[in-house]
């Protein structure tokens, strides 16, 4: 099946690429492509295996990481194409270079601009989340299912990435955040904190920047596992969609009582 086609593929650039020098990077192989941005050799060369390796599964244009930096202009398939892969081949590249396990894998499939198929691997952990649209999301087989959260804001956990607000915006998550039982900065990888909300350790996340490759896997992950991601007007996330601010929480009582206390 296609599903577990794919999750070899990712598994295959995790051990081939990215295990063997994880804490074991040389000089040069670290390259700062953006100011405060890194890439690896390990980013590079998993983001090659997976796209060569994905267009035998679906002939299909491949939106990677590494490529949309050297051409932006690759993000309009998302939009344009028919169909589309996208591909994030090392999630939170500044926790890998820095030794620190939170990084991940991630790839999604995306048909007449929507996510239909999506995939975060955790290579430190061997753990794998799926999931298609309409027949759920499941980590390391087994179905996840995504329980309400406390009604009450002062039982929620949270997490708000401040780095990319304007002063306003981080003024406002400021004060609220004695009015939640925590509130923190995240992990700075996007592969590691929406499962963390699937499973149950954060109760909403909040993201500025909404690069495509960051988000359409853990929207469709988290949507399919029965919780909440729309754009702070109430609008559906869509990996084409360029806008910023992204909210997303276990169910929709919960993402509009953060929505009232972080962005209103």
């Amino acid at each position: 099946m296609w599903i577990n086609q794919v999750t070899e593929i990712l598994l295959e650039a995790a051990e081939v690429a990215i295990l063997p020098r994880f804490r074991a990077l040389a000089e040069g192989e670290v390259a700062e492509k953006s100011p405060g941005e890194v890439s690896t050799v390990a980013d590079r060369e998993a983001e090659e295996l997976i796209s060569r390796r994905l267009r035998g599964v679906l002939d299909a244009p491949v939106v990677g990481e590494e490529a949309a930096s050297d051409d932006a202009g690759l993000v309009t398939a998302l939009r344009e194409a028919p169909a589309a892969w996208l591909v994030d081949p090392l999630d939170g590249t500044s926790n890998f270079v820095a030794g620190r396990p939170e990084y991940a894998v991630m790839a999604a499939l995306v048909r007449g601009g929507e996510t239909v198929a999506a995939w975060i691997v955790r290579p430190t952990e061997g753990r794998v989340y799926v999931a298609e649209k309409g027949a759920g999301t499941w980590r390391d087989g087994i179905r996840v299912r995504r329980e309400p959260a406390p009604v009450d804001p002062a039982k929620l956990h949270g997490a708000v990435l401040t780095r990319f607000l304007d002063p306003r915006a981080r003024a406002r998550v400021e004060a609220a955040a004695p009015r939640f039982a925590a509130l923190g900065p995240g992990t700075a990888c996007s592969g590691v904190d929406y499962p963390r909300l699937l499973d149950g350790d954060l109760d909403f996340v909040l993201f500025r920047r909404t690069l495509p490759w960051d988000h359409a896997p853990g929207v469709l992950l988290l949507t399919e596992a029965g919780g909440v991601a729309r754009r702070p007007d109430g609008s559906p996330y869509r990996p084409g969609d360029p806008r910023p601010g992204l909210l997303n929480a276990a169910d929709q009582t919960c993402w509009n009582t953060v929505r009232s206390l972080l962005l209103t």
